[in-house]
């Protein structure tokens, strides 16, 4: 289980072989999501070949289910770990001439935070997008 402080900032999404998927909360970029590798690693070269491979796997599959909901000019990857440190990554959907285009994106705008059923169905909307996808790529999913 997630720490309450992380609850505060993510919503428990979908679990696949090598990772966790969560909706964001703030979504001032409609279906930020992160997608956060299971076993705890800080660094992208403490993962092996296959956690590497399957991990990235996951995160295009996040990635164009993303793109396909919110119609998306482009998705921004963002992997830090600073403050958290386990690896994961921040996928940002960027709208053309939309919210911080051409530049990268910040966390330093007001918060949009959405109503309880507003998250469930933006989550439900995403999951309905990533399903074939990982049934196409051969790719665990599990709503959660």
């Amino acid at each position: 289980a997630l720490p309450i402080w992380l609850l505060d900032l993510m919503i428990p999404m979908a679990e696949m072989t090598w990772s966790h998927v969560y909706l964001f909360r703030d979504q001032k970029h409609r279906g930020r999501c992160i997608v956060a590798l299971k076993e705890h690693k800080d660094e992208i070269f403490q993962l092996s070949a296959e956690q590497r491979n399957g991990f990235f796997a996951e995160v295009s599959a996040v990635a164009e289910a993303i793109a396909n909901l919110t119609k998306a000019g482009k998705i921004n990857y963002a992997i830090y770990g600073d403050k958290v440190s386990h690896f994961h990554v921040h996928l940002v959907p960027k709208q053309v001439d939309g919210l911080q285009w051409g530049g990268p994106f910040t966390d330093t705008l007001p918060v949009v935070h959405l109503t309880d059923g507003e998250y469930q169905d933006l989550a439900k909307e995403l999951l309905a997008e990533l399903e074939p996808i990982a049934q196409r790529e051969k790719l665990s999913l599990k709503a959660m």
